[in-house]
């Protein structure tokens, strides 16, 4: 829908065209590559948000990654997504495309059924060497650095306003911990989505001709286009933020505590 709104009224119709068109394994395209860019940039995010958040506290001299504001946890954030995104957009390329065969070359789907995850990859290398899998880096950047300082920022700031007087934001528990996590990520993708939708036309369509670069794109859209482009899509993105986040925050919390547990004393 972000790729090809013209064809997709809908979500609904979206999801019928393509259980009519490829069955149950089609909702299911790109799965593989969606999951690596999920591992990659978690891990890589929150591995360099706790090293951006010791070098905020040296910077400002605070004693611990606790008592740092709501503004240095979302500067840690965004700063952590600089790096994230190196190891997101070459998996998010390939899932994106992989998603957007059907699309991208009309009818031709028995050619389309054999192309995977391995194969776009390998096609990308070929054509444009070990530079081709990091077309729209820019863009991701731009979405990934905004995204993750309003991403922690909120997360903060709720687990602060839900926390009981005399209770320290950590210990507030799992179900306000999910409901933070959830209220983030759809604060993330609700606003950011625009910058998703560019990102992503300039990763599909440039497997089946050159693209401008994110400001020519942005502007070739909202001219051909209109405003309603940038927000095709938006309802299931949003409707998947809040579990998937709350899920992963809630983990992540619990890995942080449960590692400090058994750590060395």
């Amino acid at each position: 829908m972000q790729t090809y709104p013209h064809l997709y009224k809908n979500s609904l119709f979206c999801l019928k065209q393509t259980l009519n068109k490829e069955g149950i394994p089609g909702i299911y395209r790109g799965s593989l590559p969606a999951c690596a860019a999920v591992v990659g940039e978690t891990s890589v995010v929150f591995m360099c948000y706790g090293l951006c958040q010791k070098a905020i506290c040296s910077l400002f001299r605070v004693d611990k990654p606790e008592n740092l504001t709501t503004f240095q946890n979302s500067c840690a954030g965004g700063t952590a997504a600089f790096f994230s995104s190196i190891v997101l957009c070459p998996t998010e390329l390939v899932k994106c495309r992989v998603q957007a065969m059907q699309e991208a070359y009309g009818n031709e789907l028995g050619s389309v059924k054999k192309v995977g995850p391995w194969q776009v990859t390998k096609n990308l290398i070929k054509a444009d060497g070990i530079g081709g899998l990091f077309q729209g880096l820019t863009s991701t950047w731009l979405r990934e650095m905004p995204g993750f300082f309003i991403l922690f920022g909120v997360y903060e700031f709720c687990r602060q306003r839900i926390a009981p007087a005399g209770v320290a934001k950590e210990d507030i528990g799992p179900v306000p911990t999910l409901i933070c996590g959830g209220i983030a990520g759809t604060a993330l993708w609700t606003l950011i989505y625009p910058i998703d939708v560019i990102k992503s036309r300039i990763q599909v369509q440039s497997m089946v001709g050159a693209m401008p670069g994110f400001g020519a794109t942005f502007i070739k859209v909202l001219k051909t286009e209109g405003l309603p482009a940038f927000t095709s899509g938006l309802i299931p993105c949003v409707l998947r933020a809040f579990p998937a986040n709350a899920a992963m925050f809630i983990t992540f919390e619990w890995t942080k505590n449960h590692l400090r547990a058994i750590g060395p004393r």
